[in-house]
């Protein structure tokens, strides 16, 4: 369902599909038989159910995963916010296209589909300490472009992205839905003192934009960035096609987080991959209600540590529905 408004997207959020509570209750039943002690798998057990309520099927499974890397460009990195230049972003892309990434390596390891879309590189959005990131026209242009990208065959989506001064934005999004301070970190590895411009851009544009900050899509045109707001219309295109998201770090839950403020239960698809070394992550999942997979003390963006979880997630398809029950192994229960 393409939109052309911001309204067109509210309209969407308001109706989202619920997971399918017969297959749920199959899966259930069938992890009650299989050849292991009750609740043996631990969480891979509850993680196979809820693939099983999204997919319609008590035999869910994890063979098709697709990752989505989209990349954008910042305005607000004309405030001395990271430790790299916006260039950056064009040479990752390139370095995507060859295959020689984090990402693609991650990929390939979990057989997964790997898309990469550049956004308007060579128009950064505009410094959100000076006026709105994006126009309507060009938020909704991303969120479409998210939407679209997702492969509805797909069994298991990542969203994943690239982008010099997106933690600012990220940390400006998280600090406009929740209030406080301290959500600007380190992001690329900046020093003290571009820490201090960070948290100065951040509350500037904040400040700057706090009469359209009641609503979260808003928050997403004044203070997004095109990937950002392409990973949040994504999210929702897979809730759409009832395809399960796994959520990478602190740049992909705050878009996530948008969509959560505007539509309580609109991550209900969604498990978050890991916990990132980057500060406020932790914070946010807290926020999301989301426990993390895994912890490894990743920070590089990409969709890298949802990938990794790609594996957890197959694992525990894997088990649930490739285990025999008791009566097709011939084993006596209790």
């Amino acid at each position: 369902m393409p939109f052309q408004t911001l309204a067109d997207v509210r309209a969407a959020l308001r109706q989202l599909p619920a997971p399918d509570a017969a297959a749920i209750a199959a899966a259930e039943a069938r992890n009650g038989q299989l050849t292991k002690p009750p609740g043996a798998l631990g969480r891979l057990e509850r993680l196979a159910i809820w693939m099983a309520g999204w997919q319609g099927t008590d035999r869910p499974r994890a063979g098709k995963p697709q990752i989505v890397v989209f990349a954008g460009n910042h305005g607000v990195t004309a405030k001395g916010v990271s430790a790299f230049p916006a260039e950056v972003t064009v040479q990752m892309v390139a370095n995507f296209a060859h295959g020689g990434a984090a990402i693609n390596q991650l990929a390939r390891t979990f057989g997964a589909k790997l898309d990469v879309h550049a956004l308007d590189l060579d128009r950064p959005t505009a410094d959100f300490t000076e006026g709105p990131a994006m126009t309507e026209a060009e938020v909704v242009a991303a969120l479409r472009k998210g939407y679209e990208a997702v492969d509805p065959e797909a069994d298991l989506f990542v969203a994943g992205e690239m982008g010099i001064g997106n933690t600012t934005s990220a940390a400006a999004i998280a600090t406009a839905l929740y209030g406080g301070t301290g959500w600007a970190g380190r992001g690329t590895g900046v020093d003290d003192e571009g820490l201090r411009r960070k948290e100065a851009a951040v509350a500037a544009g904040v400040e700057r934009h706090a009469a359209a900050l009641s609503d979260p899509l808003e928050v997403l045109r004044c203070l997004g960035g095109r990937e950002i707001a392409a990973m949040a219309g994504a999210i929702l295109g897979a809730r759409r096609a009832r395809v399960p998201v796994i959520l990478d770090g602190f740049i992909a839950c705050a878009a996530a987080a948008v969509l959560d403020k505007a539509a309580p239960g609109a991550l209900d698809h969604c498990v978050a991959g890991h916990q990132s070394a980057e500060g406020a992550h932790a914070r946010l999942l807290e926020k999301l209600g989301k426990e993390p997979l895994l912890s490894l003390g990743l920070r590089l963006g990409e969709g890298s540590g949802a990938a990794l979880a790609i594996g957890v997630l197959q694992g525990a398809v894997a088990c649930h529905s490739g285990m025999a029950t008791f009566a097709e192994a011939g084993v006596a229960e209790g």
